[in-house]
């Protein structure tokens, strides 16, 4: 399944970055290097001199006709935000800056021809009162740091196009004006609507690796470098926001439990969860009772976490998965929420 047409440039940075930063599965470029190279490259990356200077250019799709679907809340967003980073990463002996430079498309999620019905989803399964999960269950083909895996910023979609933007619509018509708003797994997108930095009050988000979080433009309230893994205490205060949101990510985490409390803990009362997941990952930094289940089954896990998390209720899942032109193949896309008691 190709991705929204990029051009030359684009797949040539495309290729370098997921050569040095692994892939989801079920990726379609075909890449190739000598491994001493991408080991310089990761080095390049990885250094703590490295700084952002972004440019930008709005690019409204290579279709008219499907530039035309303009989606409700977003009709005069582009759909396409096309930026060129470029890396510092030292200077010369005559003390002019050194840099690379790459070119990633940011998807808005608007003016799509894509249609986003939202679609509830019953759960079956019943909890027994005591967590009845195994060390085994969480255990990860990968067991080393996440922040080794996550060194080199890894500036793609795990999703494509169509899920990020059910996802999008979704936030624009769930999440209120004016709310605080915590991102955690962060990476240098967070797929909210492209007013939110303006009619939000601040977002704040956590995530591995601080190059990808210096790259998000929608973190208007800052961010924290943390791995949830290592540490599952958010370094925020208690009842400091009204939504907290986690995107295709819960797969990786070791002991979501724990890290649901500090959800709990960090919203308001009333404030909301939404916990988004698709059918791609790393399986090897997922957890091994992830790997036996579908999609469905995944959406019951997910419940079964924020009961035993405690202090949650009205927990729903949607099945918000888009639909596309010729009912051809999207990725899925799903939704659990809950509200603090």
């Amino acid at each position: 399944r190709p991705p929204p047409p990029m051009g030359p440039r684009f797949n040539q940075y495309a290729t370098y970055f997921l050569l040095a930063a692994g892939s989801t599965t079920r990726c379609s470029l075909a890449l190739q290097s000598s491994s001493q190279g991408a080991i310089a490259r990761s080095k390049f990356l990885s250094s703590s001199a490295a700084a952002f200077i972004a440019s930008t250019t709005l690019v409204m799709g290579s279709e008219p006709a499907e530039c035309q679907a303009a989606t409700p809340g977003g009709k005069s967003n582009p759909r396409y935000i096309d930026t060129e980073l470029q890396m510092k990463y030292g200077e010369d002996n005559a003390g002019n800056p050194r840099t690379r430079g790459v070119l990633v498309r940011r998807m808005t999620g608007d003016s799509t021809p894509y249609e986003f019905p939202v679609k509830p989803v019953s759960f079956v399964q019943e909890w027994p009162e005591v967590p009845p999960f195994k060390p085994e269950d969480f255990f990860r083909a990968d067991g080393n740091s996440d922040g080794i895996f996550y060194t080199v910023p890894k500036l793609v979609y795990h999703i494509d196009e169509p899920a990020v933007a059910s996802l999008t619509q979704y936030y624009r018509k769930n999440i209120k004006k004016g709310s605080d708003i915590l991102d955690i797994c962060s990476s240098w997108v967070s797929h909210y609507p492209l007013e939110f930095p303006k009619v939000m009050n601040k977002i704040c988000a956590t995530g591995i690796n601080s190059l990808e979080l210096q790259f998000n433009d929608q973190l208007t309230g800052g961010y924290k470098a943390q791995d949830l893994n290592n540490n599952p205490k958010l370094a925020y205060e208690d009842n400091s926001f009204d939504v907290v949101t986690c995107v295709v990510s819960i797969d990786y985490l070791v002991d979501a439990i724990t890290i649901l409390k500090e959800v709990n803990r960090v919203l308001r009362p009333g404030g909301k969860v939404i916990i988004s997941q698709s059918n791609r990952c790393f399986p090897s930094k997922a957890i091994a009772i992830w790997l036996k289940m579908n999609d469905r089954q995944h959406l019951e896990l997910i419940n079964g976490y924020l009961k035993y998390a405690g202090g949650f209720k009205d927990v729903e899942a949607f099945d918000i998965g888009a639909t596309v032109p010729n009912n051809s193949y999207r990725d899925p896309m799903f939704i659990v929420q809950a509200t603090k008691a």
